[in-house]
């Protein structure tokens, strides 16, 4: 009897680790389906609540500590950076950068949560 339950709870146990969706992963998750990287500060405000974004440019000017404007050849955006985003770079508004991270749609204001920058 003690192995029946052994293994029972063995079967248990190995079958919830594998639970969960896992096909068709974007970035930013679960987005209501397949949905395309925004890459232009143009296509990011017409974009979707929570679209991925990876696109070109230059920080051009902090606003705060962690808010600035990005500037590619389409426009400028607010941008939100996480703190760990910058992952040791420095950046001056010369440096062409690529961000990524996704789209925010909030209270009519379109801006992009950056989760990762690189040069």
């Amino acid at each position: 009897m003690k192995k029946l339950m052994t293994v029972a709870t063995l079967l248990t146990l190995s079958t919830s680790a594998f639970a969960g969706y896992q096909g068709n992963n974007t970035q930013s998750g679960y987005t209501g389906g397949n949905v395309a990287t925004v890459t232009t500060v143009a296509k990011a405000k017409r974009a979707y609540d929570n679209t991925p974004a990876s696109i070109s440019g230059y920080i051009v000017k902090q606003i705060d500590e962690d808010t600035f404007i990005f500037k590619d050849s389409t426009g400028q955006i607010q941008i939100d950076v996480d703190d760990d985003a910058w992952n040791g770079l420095n950046v001056s508004a010369k440096n062409k950068v690529r961000i990524y991270g996704e789209v925010d749609k909030d209270d009519g204001r379109t801006q992009i949560d950056v989760h990762r920058i690189s040069k």
